[in-house]
């Protein structure tokens, strides 16, 4: 089975928490604390495989969680970091956000690509000792890990696309000028999903040639198996547009190269500009008494494109097509790479006047924003030096002044990323 489109949710790792522990030795009185830190949370991280050719793994399997890291330890031992989870995917993957659809990474090279960073561990009690508070009695939690759902499409990298109506003979020339061995049968549809071909064409010199399944009309507005693999033919070089010249399948060679071309054009405007060579097949069986091959070289005069006569199936012609299609590919740029939409290590844009917000519901203030749910999240509310600590970093970033400012009254309910107080003055 051939997946070339899937929808995942990747998650980041958790940092450890820091340790509240303090020093305890023979002869040594008021140690001081000596918490440890947490370990870093495990990374999404994803490798291209070149042996996989599909998707087809992601299909039962759309969650993907990374290791925590370990909590801190006394004598200020540092956590172990979670271990990073690396997942593999084909050569051509296209790694998108889920709800915006921008493109994050293209995985057309080797270099790992880290899509979820893990969350940092969290500090122990050793780092919050001060000259007034010399014993603290809390750390901080460790940090959550990134999640976010994105979306893999693959679409192939092929040097040359070979492209026509069905049962025309393009798996049977990808047999021939390489050594891949797709389905060949003498029906409609045999091949149902891209096959990729290294052709040799000499010491150092070859190309991938890719058999994309047949393309119909109307394949552009999702009629058919050509609208799901139009975008494998995206970042070919050079197409190979082969045609039943002989007219055995009863279809007009003319006819069936302008109506490729219409639904190329109507999938991308980049892929109707694609240079193209004529494949002329069947010419074996050629009836004597037909003009196809005239009526087909006239057409393709029009559209500067060289016809090649040949028969897959008799080995016949092939030499001289794949001898000028390399010699066009070595004037042409290299595959395309796309280049990411999405930064994910880009900082938010700073938003000072949304950083801290403040909204009235009744008798309760709420008190939200990012920056509020960092500090949250590095707060323990079971102890109360961590407690007044809080109130502390809320007083001196101005949280109550705002509040006063709504109009917070005594005994008012405060509500702080989920955590409720009473407003005492």
């Amino acid at each position: 089975m051939f997946v070339d489109v899937v929808k995942i949710k990747i998650s980041a790792g958790r940092g450890g928490d820091g340790c509240v522990s303090f020093h305890r030795e023979k002869y040594i009185a008021a140690g001081g604390p000596d918490g440890g830190d947490g370990g870093r949370g495990g990374n999404i991280v994803f490798r291209v495989d070149d042996h996989m050719s599909t998707l087809l793994d992601f299909r039962y399997k759309r969650k993907y969680q990374a290791a925590n890291g370990e909590p801190g330890a006394k004598k200020r031992c540092f956590g172990k970091d979670g271990g990073d989870l690396v997942i593999k995917v084909p050569r051509g993957t296209l790694i998108k956000d889920a709800a915006s659809g921008a493109l994050i990474k293209d995985m057309s090279d080797a270099e790992p690509f880290i899509a979820a960073r893990g969350g940092r561990g969290g500090w122990g009690n050793s780092h919050f000792a001060t000259p007034t508070r010399q014993a603290p009695r809390f750390a901080k939690p460790g940090q959550p890990g990134e999640e976010r759902e994105i979306v893999l499409e693959l679409k192939l990298i092929a040097d040359v696309g070979l492209i026509g109506f069905p049962n025309v003979g393009k798996s049977t020339l990808l047999s021939v000028i390489s050594a891949a061995r797709p389905k060949i049968a003498n029906y409609h549809f045999t091949t149902l999903s891209p096959n990729l071909g290294v052709v040799y064409v000499g010491e150092g010199s070859s190309f991938v040639a890719a058999d994309i399944p047949g393309i119909i009309e109307g394949a552009s507005e999702g009629v058919g198996l050509g609208h799901d693999f139009l975008r494998h033919v995206e970042r070919c070089r050079l197409l190979v547009h082969v045609v039943d010249v002989s007219g055995s399948e009863g279809r007009d060679p003319v006819e069936d190269i302008d109506a490729i071309n219409a639904e190329l054009s109507g999938y991308s405007g980049a892929l109707a500009s694609l240079g193209q060579v004529i494949a002329a097949n069947k010419c074996d069986i050629l009836p004597p008494d037909s003009d196809n091959l005239e009526r087909l070289r006239r057409r393709a005069e029009e559209l500067d494109a060289p016809v090649f006569e040949i028969s897959a199936a008799a080995h016949m012609g092939v030499d001289a097509l794949v001898a000028e299609v390399w010699r066009r590919l070595e004037t042409l740029p290299p595959v395309t790479v796309y280049e990411p939409e999405l930064e994910l290590d880009a900082p938010p844009p700073a938003d000072p006047e949304r950083e801290i917000i403040i909204r009235r519901e009744g008798d309760t203030y709420y008190v939200e924003g990012a920056w509020v749910e960092k500090v949250v999240a590095n707060v323990n509310f079971g102890d109360y030096e961590s407690r007044m600590y809080f109130e502390r970093v809320l007083r001196r970033a101005g949280v109550f002044d705002m509040l006063e400012r709504e109009g917070v009254q005594e005994h008012d309910n405060i509500n702080v990323m989920g955590m409720e107080f009473e407003y005492i003055y």
